[in-house]
């Protein structure tokens, strides 16, 4: 058995301990919003916060997370008015959708370290993100807006 702290809740699951968490977060918890991309932490598809720092929860082990507080795009803010997630419809940035989650959290974390990142930082910091489809300008666009405070 396991406690986790996820999206402000404490949740108890009867897993290993080594069990990635993106499957007690997608499968146990049914928290759907992070994605299964790659499994090897290469594609950012499944990236959550854990203490405020962006990782990919497909090579975070349950062990690792307990006792440590675990946010997921659900817990970003359940309404939806986050300004990166106000910033990412107004830039249009989705366009298949299925990287977003982790993208928003990426840039989730970047903005909490730096409240004004220029297009390089957004760049590095966004490196390990992939869209397939893409929208990279549109992404580097929301997280500016967001950073400015517009909607």
């Amino acid at each position: 058995m396991a406690t986790l702290l996820i999206n402000g809740k404490s949740q108890t699951v009867d897993v290993d301990p080594s069990t990635p968490l993106l499957w007690v977060i997608r499968e146990h918890l049914q928290l759907t919003g992070t994605k299964f991309g790659c499994g090897v932490a290469q594609c950012g598809a499944c990236t959550v916060h854990l203490d405020g720092q962006a990782v990919r929860s497909c090579q975070t082990t349950v062990a690792q997370a307990a006792g440590k507080k675990i946010t997921t795009i659900e817990g970003l803010d359940p309404a939806g008015r986050h300004p990166l997630q106000v910033a990412w419809i107004a830039e249009q940035v989705p366009q298949c959708g299925y990287c977003q989650p982790g993208q928003i959290m990426s840039a989730a974390a970047l903005l909490a370290e730096n409240a004004h990142p220029s297009d390089e930082e957004i760049d590095r910091s966004m490196s390990g993100n992939i869209c397939r489809c893409g929208t990279y300008q549109r992404i580097r666009r929301a997280i500016r807006r967001a950073a400015q405070g517009g909607a």
